[in-house]
């Protein structure tokens, strides 16, 4: 399996995601130029993607989509009120447009959507799957549903939210408006449920990339540190049964 966090964060979210010879992007939401130049980066050529797989529409996760259909003409999943919700779908070929339901293939692999609490039209989580390997990713939600802690369970790698350190945002510069929209059941989740949903996790020795960090409201030595001694008190060890790393918003991480 390869995982490699291109960018995360509110300016642009795409993560690409390799097991068994199918090459997958889930979001794309920073410029078909960048895109290609990262995958060029981690010895990935963009004509191999074998599909785009979008979370919602929301503009941070869609923003290269139509230069990326138009250019190297990828296949998209998502749900159907999703493609109906984004800004530019006039820009799409309708025959890359793939609606999904539950479940679905691309390629050898099986692809779960699970539904999570944000505000978008339809707004999903993925479980990617081989028969030995599942790679799961959790981000823009405002809470862990049982179905989102159901579907991050035995998952071998795990792309989670830890979008703000809930005192930054509270003493913050943000309006109370939207505070309360980064705080409610679907705004975006917090360093401490972040540890929480891991400490859950019917495995325990997942590889993590902790992703969407708020610029403003969180930073990476915090997140890291609170989500640490959350799962340290609970007998979880570091490096042992969990391995943790930060996605940022301007550099490709990758799971080595």
């Amino acid at each position: 399996m390869h995982v490699s966090v291109l960018a995360s964060g509110s300016k642009g979210n795409t993560i690409f995601v390799e097991i068994d010879n199918t090459l997958l992007l889930i979001d794309a939401g920073i410029s078909a130029r960048r895109i290609n130049k990262s995958l060029t980066d981690i010895g990935v050529d963009i004509r191999d993607i074998c599909g785009v797989i979008i979370t919602h529409e929301h503009r941070d996760h869609i923003n290269g989509l139509p230069t990326l259909c138009k250019k190297y003409h990828l296949p998209v999943y998502s749900r159907a009120a999703t493609f109906k919700a984004m800004y530019c779908l006039e820009k799409l070929p309708l025959d890359c447009l793939h609606p999904i339901k539950e479940n679905f293939q691309v390629g050898g692999l099986s692809v779960d959507a699970f539904s999570i609490s944000h505000d978008a039209a339809d707004p999903v989580g993925y479980s990617i799957r081989s028969s030995h390997e599942k790679c799961t990713v959790a981000t823009d939600l405002g809470f862990v549903t049982s179905t989102v802690q159901e579907a991050i369970d035995e998952s071998d790698v795990l792309v989670l939210e830890a979008n703000h350190d809930q005192r930054m945002l509270r003493e913050g510069a943000y309006p109370w408006a939207l505070k309360q929209r980064i705080m409610g059941n679907k705004g975006h989740l917090s360093n401490d449920d972040a540890a929480w949903a891991l400490v859950r996790m019917k495995k325990h020795n997942p590889y993590v990339f902790l992703a969407h960090m708020s610029e403003e409201n969180n930073c990476p030595s915090v997140a890291k540190q609170t989500i640490t001694e959350i799962i340290q008190r609970q007998g979880i060890k570091l490096g042992t049964d969990i391995t943790i790393q930060l996605a940022k918003q301007n550099e490709t991480v990758t799971l080595p």
